[in-house]
């Protein structure tokens, strides 16, 4: 490690240490006599928890058109131009291509298998062609392996084949790798489609860092899309759905859809590491979540009901009832196929999936404490026998298999739900969004979320009362909750702890970041234990303070904020003068009084402001000696401690 980065990483070690006390205090409810919040803290109050945080001049802006007049705006967000955010997605075309799509371009080991055993034909298109030649190539080879593995024997000459192309990956010389570089884009594709997959294979697995940025630059967005897939197609579509979640969260001017989309994609959460959702995912979340995120919660429960992302990932679509015709091998109703020798059906196999109907209750409308037993979870397991998927591996949705589905009537929290086969589904979701249970636990959630780590009673009951008045109608329901004295209450204020995705981008939206790269953010989310579509368990992440406060977590934020500000990632570039409105500060203490202003609106505690500005005087700091003449102050240095500190790491 050089000298100037242990510097670094001591001082943030050392900070972070000093901020774990007050950060921990968030994590209470702390009541006070403060009076009510003047216009500038309410305006600062919307924006930390109506928005990823606020950008430079927001307070400002909301102030002007009224806190009131802003929140109104953010819950109508068809009203608002969202253009300069849609031209920085332009480049990922798989946010706009189906399920069907994305697996013919970005094929999957499934699609991989048909093209092998010549069930499926090589594409035309070259970059196309390109992208399954060398996966085609990787599944030969793997199969090969397999096959003597499964023989016991080994052969030497393909395990020195296979070693001299695990060798010739890393084998480009350089002078050729430059030679590529200079050449123009049209020209690097048209050399790189000339290469066999091998060498395909070994120049994209040689570039590195600014390498490869350089090999892409000037290319079209299929162009540079081919040559990342040419290794793993697959990582394609998960990094262009992770980039646009932090770019949408960064720059959207529709803020308070984005953290509701947030919100719901969490509430009905889908792992986007089991099997196919990394292709579903995309859709799920602009076809099925964002299109709903502020209508009515039964709309926005079948969507998700019937979403192949979640008949996946809770495996309904497999699901199928004891007693179907799919179970008794029957293939025509007549009763002579229906019975066997001892007139009795012959029953060929059971196969019946609770895991849907379970967390459609607990985690999705009841909850835990929400009135139903085991057996209403065996009775909706039951009535969703038959919604299944119709070519998954190919892309394909949502349909009805009468065969697969369970006959007869069932009864579902004392409901009758008479035999009609997918209609009982839908039956069923009404019921449940319906239920007062479901109003209560989603308001609770939404106040957890919005309001506090421990919201009251008369909040959430009065949210849960709006919620049932209105049939569901969640718009209403963050009306009531934002014209409550509870969220508007001062012990409120910058008393919710972020999570590491609301910090990360609350991070960037501070510093007015321009990202050109997102991939950068995206790794630190998974090194502070939030990885994007990330959360395996259907319950998805928690939003409370104590599952992120401890002092590994604070370091882990202060290390991206010193890089951050510091201009250390890789694709995202700030520029800390530009937080600062008057003259540049000739000393670091008008510095630092200067960016308290801009990055956290004033509030900044004295022990917040005194750590930072004795580590702001620590000569191993500043890097000067005594008698050395001063310096202009750094300014990246004090933005990044401050995005460290525990006053913002609260909204």
């Amino acid at each position: 490690m050089k000298p100037v980065v242990r510097r670094v990483a001591l001082a943030a070690l050392l900070v972070g240490l000093a901020f774990l006390g007050p950060l921990a205090l968030a994590k209470k409810k702390i009541k006070t006599a403060a009076p009510a919040m003047d216009e500038h803290k309410r305006a600062n109050h919307a924006l930390n928890r109506l928005t990823f945080g606020p950008q430079p001049g927001d307070v400002e802006r909301v102030m002007t058109m009224g806190v009131d007049a802003w929140i109104d705006r953010q819950l109508h967000p068809d009203k608002m131009d969202d253009s300069a955010l849609e031209a920085r997605l332009v480049p990922f075309r798989t946010l706009r291509m189906d399920t069907r799509e994305m697996v013919e371009n970005f094929p999957p080991q499934p699609v991989i298998k048909a093209v092998a055993s010549g069930k499926q034909p090589l594409p035309t298109d070259p970059l196309k062609r390109a992208v399954y030649e060398a996966q085609l190539q990787r599944y030969e080879q793997k199969q090969d392996q397999k096959q003597e593995a499964n023989n016991g024997t080994t052969n030497k000459q393909s395990a020195a084949d296979a070693t001299g192309i695990a060798a010739a990956d890393q084998a480009i010389p350089a002078d050729q790798v430059q030679e590529l570089l200079d050449q123009p884009p049209d020209q690097r594709v048209k050399a790189f489609l000339r290469m066999s997959p091998e060498e395909q294979r070994a120049l994209t697995a040689s570039l590195r860092g600014d390498q490869r940025d350089e090999f892409v630059e000037g290319m079209n967005p299929k162009q540079r899309e081919t040559m990342m897939a040419v290794n793993d197609p697959g990582q394609v579509v998960g990094s262009e759905l992770q980039q646009a979640k932090i770019l949408r969260a960064t720059y959207s001017n529709r803020q308070l859809l984005e953290v509701m989309t947030d919100f719901w994609l969490n509430h009905f959460n889908v792992f986007i590491g089991k099997g196919p959702d990394r292709y579903l995912l995309n859709a799920y979340e602009r076809d099925v979540i964002r299109p709903h995120a502020l209508g009515k919660f039964e709309d926005l429960l079948v969507a998700t009901a019937k979403s192949p992302a979640m008949l996946f990932y809770l495996d309904n679509w497999m699901s199928v009832g004891p007693d179907s015709d799919a179970a008794l091998g029957i293939s025509d109703r007549s009763a002579w196929r229906r019975r066997g020798p001892g007139g009795q059906a012959k029953r060929q196999h059971s196969g019946l999936n609770e895991n849907y109907g379970r967390e459609l209750m607990e985690l999705h409308t009841l909850g835990v404490n929400g009135g139903y037993t085991q057996d209403d979870v065996t009775e909706v397991a039951r009535v969703f026998t038959g919604w299944t998927l119709k070519q998954p591996t190919k892309g394909g949705g949502f349909t009805f298999e009468a065969r697969m589905h369970e006959p007869g009537d069932k009864i579902v929290l004392g409901h009758r739900i008479k035999s009609h086969g997918e209609k009982e589904g839908l039956e069923v979701l009404h019921i449940l969004a319906r239920h007062p249970s479901t109003a209560k636990f989603v308001s609770t959630k939404l106040a957890v979320r919005f309001v506090s780590d421990n919201p009251p009673a008369a909040l959430v009951d009065r949210m849960a009362e709006t919620f049932l008045k209105n049939d569901g109608d969640i718009r209403e329901v963050m009306k009531t909750m934002l014209a409550s004295p509870e969220f508007w209450a001062p012990e409120a204020y910058r008393a919710k702890v972020k999570t590491p995705l609301e910090f990360v981008v609350s991070a960037l939206r501070a510093s007015a970041a321009d990202v050109t790269d997102a991939m950068p953010a995206v790794r630190h989310l998974q090194n502070m234990g939030m990885p994007l579509y990330g959360m395996q368990p259907p319950t998805g992440y928690s939003t409370k303070a104590d599952a992120w406060v401890n002092s590994s977590a604070l370091l882990d934020r202060m290390n991206f904020a010193l890089a951050l500000a510091a201009g250390k990632l890789k694709g995202v570039a700030v520029d800390p003068e530009r937080l600062i409105s008057a003259t540049t500060p000739s000393d670091s203490q008008q510095a630092l009084a200067a960016l308290e202003s801009s990055l956290l609106a004033g509030d900044v505690s004295q022990q917040t402001h005194q750590v930072i500005s004795a580590r702001l005087q620590d000569p191993k700091i500043s890097r000067r000696k005594l008698d050395d003449p001063p310096r202009p102050p750094n300014l990246a240095m004090i933005e990044g401690l401050l995005l460290g500190s525990p006053e913002f790491q609260r909204r």
